[in-house]
């Protein structure tokens, strides 16, 4: 009985280690980041949403505090500096402070890179890699004071390469430069940079895809292995931040990747051709 009882003490402290904590989002209104404020929300975390579609966010901020959970929501374009630092001074404002910054919110493009204008480049790079450091610039002194966790959800496409999303790979590659790097220089404070890797994961993302032309691309999107849910994905991604990992890959198929691109980098971009040989033939960019 005694064993028991200490189980399950135990059991629930590793449930509520958030609990009270403040946790930032990004992309906070739908997919991966809906589904981990939603697991945040779970284990007892007050949260700070931050995203550009005001309707969504608005809508989702309501259901979370219907149910219990304190929540700050600010609209924020993350490529854009001053929404970012709006966006973490009404976080600070109403809680005083940050413990967790999940930098989420992204977009993505699908085409040959001979076939992609710059202009798609600097768009991806602006969400994707700017947003998160902008982010992360803002909220790093609440950070550093309450020795907090910083998770960035890259993607395996920021640690190997993937065919016909070379704006998309680009700014993952650079996201992983960044936060490998600022691992090293913020450990002796005491803060814990988590960097992420999904693979295909069920998401709006891919229906708002850019093509080489900017615009939205009806094309159809290859891939490798089944793709994960979000709620899946955040369920992974809370536990891991709960052991304040350094790196997390998911799904065995991504680890696969992972590790052949590592060891054996001519026979996986070999295996990456031959996947997304449909999707990048001429005759699937035909209107």
């Amino acid at each position: 009985m005694a064993l028991q009882r200490k189980k399950k003490v135990t059991r629930v402290t590793k449930v509520k280690k958030f609990q009270d904590k403040v946790a930032v989002i990004t992309g906070g209104a739908s997919g991966i980041g809906l589904a981990l404020a939603r697991r945040f929300a779970r284990g007892g975390a007050r949260l700070g949403l931050l995203d550009m579609d005001a309707e969504a966010l608005q809508r989702e901020a309501a259901r979370l505090a219907g149910g219990g959970t304190e929540v700050v929501a600010a609209v924020c374009d993350v490529s854009a500096r001053r929404d970012c630092q709006a966006g973490i001074d009404a976080v600070l404002g109403r809680f005083g402070r940050i413990d967790v910054l999940v930098n989420n919110a992204g977009i993505t493009a699908r085409d040959r890179f001979v076939d992609t204008r710059a202009e798609v480049f600097e768009r991806v790079m602006a969400v994707n890699f700017f947003g998160s450091l902008y982010c992360t610039q803002a909220a790093l002194a609440s950070l550093r004071a309450s020795r907090g966790l910083i998770v960035v959800v890259e993607s395996l496409a920021g640690v190997s390469p993937l065919l016909g999303r070379s704006a998309y790979c680009a700014s993952k590659h650079a996201l992983h430069g960044l936060f490998t790097t600022l691992r090293a220089e913020l450990r002796p404070d005491g803060v814990q940079v988590m960097i992420a890797c999904p693979g295909f994961v069920q998401t709006n993302l891919q229906r708002r895809a850019l093509g080489g032309d900017g615009r939205v691309t009806a094309r159809p999107q290859s891939r490798v292995g089944r793709q994960t849910s979000a709620a899946a994905v955040a369920d992974i991604l809370y536990r891991a931040a709960l052991r304040r990992r350094p790196m997390v890959v998911l799904t065995p198929v991504g680890k696969i990747a992972y590790w052949v691109s590592r060891l054996m980098p001519l026979t996986y971009e070999r295996l990456m051709a031959r996947q997304f040989a449909v999707e990048l033939s001429r005759e699937a960019r035909r209107p």
